[in-house]
């Protein structure tokens, strides 16, 4: 079947990454506030930015699945998967410049808030490629200005999801660790 490999490999993913975040909401409430000596987000902020981010990919795959579902009754979807590799370097902090939208920036929403809100996307995802699991998703095309990614397809996009919030996962070891070190009594 045409991008059963693709499909099964974002599913991972976003599960993967899930899996990894949640955790993380079960940090003490220090930790979860604790701002890094440069003045980066805490984790509670990062955590919020996730959703956020999230929240605007899913408007796009959202209208974009709709939109490859109809195509897929008159389009013939090739026997091929997506190129899931050209996404790795999102994962990657400070791999390139990244410049978010302010609208992307934490307002301080309750972690609870938060987690009910990534635990809804979550499943967003995985009903989006539910929907997409014959191919419809690569009769749609979206452009990706993020590292100059260009125009990916709803898997890649969906792959992005994921990508994006592992790549935060780095961030809030960091400051975890740097927590660690400023209150070495407390561990």
């Amino acid at each position: 079947m045409p991008y059963s490999q693709t499909v099964t490999r974002v599913t991972q993913a976003i599960s993967d990454t899930f899996d990894q975040i949640y955790p993380w909401f079960g940090q003490p409430a220090d930790v979860l506030r604790f701002k890094p000596a440069d003045g980066g987000w805490s984790i509670a902020e990062i955590l919020e930015h996730i959703t956020l981010t999230t929240h605007f990919l899913l408007i796009v795959a959202t209208n974009g699945c709709t939109k490859a579902v109809k195509r897929a009754l008159t389009q013939t979807i090739e026997d091929s998967e997506s190129d899931l590799a050209k996404l790795q370097s999102i994962s990657q902090k400070d791999s390139f410049p990244w410049i978010r939208p302010k609208h992307m920036e934490p307002k301080g929403e309750p972690a609870s808030e938060v987690l009910a809100t990534m635990q809804i996307q979550q499943h967003q995802c995985v009903e989006l490629l539910e929907k997409l699991q014959n191919g419809e998703g690569s009769l749609f095309r979206v452009r990706m200005s993020v590292n100059a990614l260009g125009r990916i397809d709803l898997y890649q996009w969906i792959y992005f999801i994921a990508q994006h919030a592992r790549r935060h996962v780095a961030q809030m070891e960091e400051n975890l660790a740097e927590w660690r070190r400023e209150n070495p009594k407390r561990l």
